[in-house]
């Protein structure tokens, strides 16, 4: 489960990380990145920390694979989350694919989109 801290609840963050973020694309999956846009050398401020939401429409499948493929990017995201830079705001789309996909296909997309995301990879 991830932790309440470091979960995504507002509509205006979601569309923030959306709107204003990078994204990188998977056969299964978009992550949408926002980097904390926070000064780390701002005196007596501690960084917020790294918040990601979910987005799995009715397009994947039903209500089962639904939560299931939420389940699954949570545990992901959640043994992840160290890999952002304080204060980002991450938001994880399913395409229609996620609901056939196994973890290990998640979790491969996950890897190659944050891969992209965070270090530089050029298409």
């Amino acid at each position: 489960m991830l932790p309440t801290e470091n979960r995504l609840r507002r509509r205006e963050d979601f569309a923030t990380a959306v709107r204003r973020g990078r994204r990188a694309g998977r056969p299964t999956l978009v992550v949408h990145l926002r980097s904390g846009a926070t000064d780390p050398h701002a005196p007596g401020e501690s960084a917020p920390p790294t918040r990601a939401g979910f987005v799995v429409s009715k397009a994947v499948g039903g209500a089962v694979v639904r939560n299931k493929v939420k389940r699954r990017l949570r545990h992901l995201v959640r043994d992840r989350v160290d890999v952002f830079p304080p204060g980002s705001l991450v938001v994880v789309r399913a395409l229609p694919g996620a609901g056939d996909a196994d973890h290990a296909q998640l979790a491969r997309d996950l890897d190659a989109a944050l891969q992209r995301l965070l270090g530089g990879g050029a298409r």
